[in-house]
Formats: C-alpha cells, structure tokens, sequence
C-alpha cells in the first residue's frame, strides 16, 4: 500500500498539477493538497460548487484585475482561489489571475492545485467541445476516472454526455461499460488525454476501487493505460487508500565486462542456442520492460551483433574498464527520465525468468519501494530492481560496484523468492558447466 497521494503521484516542489475527468476530482485534489507541507493554493478553471469552498482553509475571490496581492502576506493553510460566486457555484478563475498565480506559486515554490474539469458528481464523463480547461503550464494533469462506473448502463444517470461517450467508447447508449469501452475512452484523443499540454507527465487515477474486484479491473487495465500515460493509480480515495501505482520499467541489461577471469566473453556462451546476452534480452522483453537498454564495452562489437535484430537500445560504455559501476551508470543515463523504474540484469545470468522480473515490478507497484531485490534462502539475488528517486545515487557510484553501493542510503523490500538458481554465477567454465548441465533449467 503507498501511504500518501503525493507519493503516488510523485509530486515535486513547485508543482503545477492539474486535475480532470470524473470520479473523485475534488477529493484527490483536497486531499493532495493536506498531505502537501503548507502552504498550498488550489484554484479552479471550471465552476466549483460552493460546499467546497469550506474545504479550504482560505477563500480568495479573484477578480477580472486579479488584484491577489493579499495572497504576498500571511499565507497559511489550504488557500482556494476561485472566480467570483454565482448562485450556488463559483466562477472559473480568470486567465489574468491564474497566470498571476502561476508566476507567483512559481516563484515562491508553492504547490499550484487545479480542478480543470467538471462531471456533475458522476463517476464518469463525455467531454463537450470546450473541455478540459486544462491550463497549458501545468507539469502533471491526473485524469480521474471512478471504477464505479463499470458494469452500469450508458446512460445520462452514470455518464454526463453520454453519446460523446459513446462515439469515444463503440458502446451504444444504454450498453454496459466495460472495462475495455473505459480504457478506450481515456487513451482516446478526444477522451482521456483531451487538451494535454506538450511534454506533461500523465497520470490515470482510476479511483473507486472499493473491492477486491474492481482493484483486479483496475490493475487488469493498467498496462494498456501505459501505452498513452505515465503512470496508472489505483485508489478508494474515500477510504485513503491508493492500493497501487503501475509504470513504465526500463530493463537495463549489464553487458560490458571483459570476463578476464572466466577467459572468454561471457555475453557469448552459449545458451540453448543463443548467446548470453541474447537470451536475457528476451526474456526482458518478454517480461514487458520497456525500453531494454544493453550496455557494452569489452567486445563490444560482437556482443552487439547477437542483438542486432532486437528491438532494444544498445549503449556502448567506453569507460568499461572503470568497473561495473560505469555500466550502471551509462544505462541509468539512456533511460527516459519519466521512467518509474529499472531492472538490472546481468548479462551471465540467463536463467533469469520473466516470472521473478513481474514479480519484482509488481512489487515496486504496491508501494513503490527505492529498492527492491529477490531474498533466496536468506540471500540477497539478482536481478535488483532500482526506483527512478534512487537513479541519482547510482549516478554517484564508482569502481567495480554494483547497485549494492547504495544499499545503505535507501530502504531494500525483499522479495521472497523460492528458486535457488537465482543464486547461480558463472565466474569459471565449471560453474557454466554445472548450470548448462542442470535440467530443471
């Protein structure tokens, strides 16, 4: 379980985060803004209904001038910012206010909360032609979307607009939603990534997954949600519980040594068929992991040439000779930086199984934990997956180390693993003999 919203959704100080779709917009958005240290200023480009005025600790009208200077002294708290009231419901912010607020929060590195859309207190919504109004300086939007909608009718009591829904979807007006009809609606350009900015990190929120049932949808949906967004959430915000965060994991396969010791290129050795490295990037792949960066140095040539044809990113470290921790280094810098995590794996182990490679991202899902690594008979194995808030500390690492280095600077979740040929090495032509000899491989 991940404790805090703000760690779910990696929110860094300064944050503009915007927040659309259905389903528990408000909710994340205030209970963001508690978690976050004061102050914080939310703000809201759509109507807001009154009651949530009271959700904040302050409440500032901003006008057409947005004269905001009273926000210069003795900010505190939860500071809502909205346009002027209207019946029952207050204003969009203005544009003059809202870009005041933006160089402001900036400025004095202030965390900026935004509402960018409205649903009517349904769990899930068609967009008219003028939403999401979501403000182009925005570095996250979290697209909300409540899993209570699955299984009801397509209609107007569970969808507002429901024939752009249905146009979104292929499910005709009065058909159940499904869990796939969901996944095409929010991947969808007119949908679910409607009026992102360029190069903001997205985030899916599917929110309302109050029983065990709706957590395996959610998690069923999950990696068909990566294809179009950074991150994919599972949460019953209701309860404060975010059950877990699913990512993209980079593979980064280690296959710059000169195995001086064993006398020839291990990358090379024969397995099944195939060459070492050769065997590990598929399992990788087959594992899901994307993108799969190989990094070479000894040999690396030849070593290239048995990948030549898979479709991995090949980074040939020419500082090689440094140790393994130039490697380490090399692959954590060819990886995007939106990454959530990596896998590292040596290029001697091809007995390395896809089932321990999701065993360990699913792990790194439920809490998102710096480190975690296989236990084997109450020994630490490989492969190690990294968190993307532990890259900068392998940056730092020298010599021939591995990721073991920084163990110390960041909590380990071990992974209980019941296969000791994990714990396999192939440092001398006896130890490749006893693992090509064993059959259970």
């Amino acid at each position: 379980m991940i404790p805090t919203l703000a760690k779910a959704l990696r929110v860094e100080p300064a944050a503009f985060i915007a927040f659309a779709g259905a389903g528990g917009k408000t909710t994340a958005l205030f209970q963001l803004a508690r978690e976050l240290p004061p102050p914080v200023i939310v703000t809201a480009t759509t109507h807001l209904g009154t009651w949530q005025v009271g959700l904040a600790d302050g409440h500032v009208t901003a006008g057409s001038s947005a004269p905001l200077e009273e926000l210069e002294h003795g900010l505190s708290g939860v500071i809502l910012v909205t346009g002027e009231t209207d019946g029952d419901r207050t204003k969009p912010v203005p544009r003059e206010a809202l870009d005041w607020l933006h160089q402001f929060c900036g400025y004095h590195s202030i965390p900026l909360l935004m509402e960018a859309d409205g649903s009517r207190q349904k769990p899930l919504k068609g967009w008219a032609e003028y939403e999401p109004p979501i403000p182009d300086f925005a570095t996250s939007v979290v697209q909300v979307a409540g899993l209570g909608g699955i299984g009801k009718p397509l209609n107007e009591e569970h969808v507002p607009r429901p024939e752009i829904f249905s146009s979104l979807s292929g499910l005709k007006i009065g058909e159940t939603i499904s869990p796939e009809a969901l996944t095409r609606v929010l991947l969808h350009g007119s949908g679910g990534l409607k009026n992102f900015p360029k190069d903001v990190r997205k985030v899916v929120l599917l929110n309302q997954a109050d029983t065990a049932v709706l957590q395996s949808i959610a998690h069923g949906m999950s990696q068909a949600l990566l294809s179009g967004f950074d991150a994919v959430a599972v949460s019953s915000l209701e309860r404060r519980e975010i059950f877990a965060v699913h990512e993209k994991v980079a593979g980064i396969i280690l296959g710059a040594g000169e195995s001086s010791r064993f006398g020839q290129p291990k990358q090379l050795l024969d397995w099944k068929g195939q060459p070492f490295i050769r065997a590990v990037a598929k399992t990788a792949l087959e594992a899901g992991l994307s993108p799969i960066v190989v990094v070479t140095g000894a040999n690396a040539e030849q070593v290239e040439t048995a990948i030549h044809d898979l479709p991995v990113k090949i980074v040939r470290n020419e500082e090689w000779r440094e140790g393994q921790a130039s490697s380490i280094r090399a692959g954590v810098r060819a990886v995007d930086k939106r990454i959530g995590a990596s896998v590292f794996l040596l290029s001697d182990q091809p007995q390395v199984t896809t089932s321990i490679l999701r065993a360990l991202v699913e792990k790194h899902a439920e809490g998102l934990y710096p480190i975690v690594a296989p236990l084997v008979m109450d020994q630490r194995a490989n492969p190690v997956l990294f968190d993307r808030a532990a890259f900068r500390d392998l940056l730092t690492i020298e010599g021939d180390v591995g990721g073991r280095a920084i163990f110390h600077k960041a909590r380990v979740e071990y992974l209980p693993w019941h296969d000791d040929r994990l714990l396999l090495d192939v440092d001398t032509p006896e130890m490749y003999q006893r693992l090509i000899a064993d059959d259970s491989l």
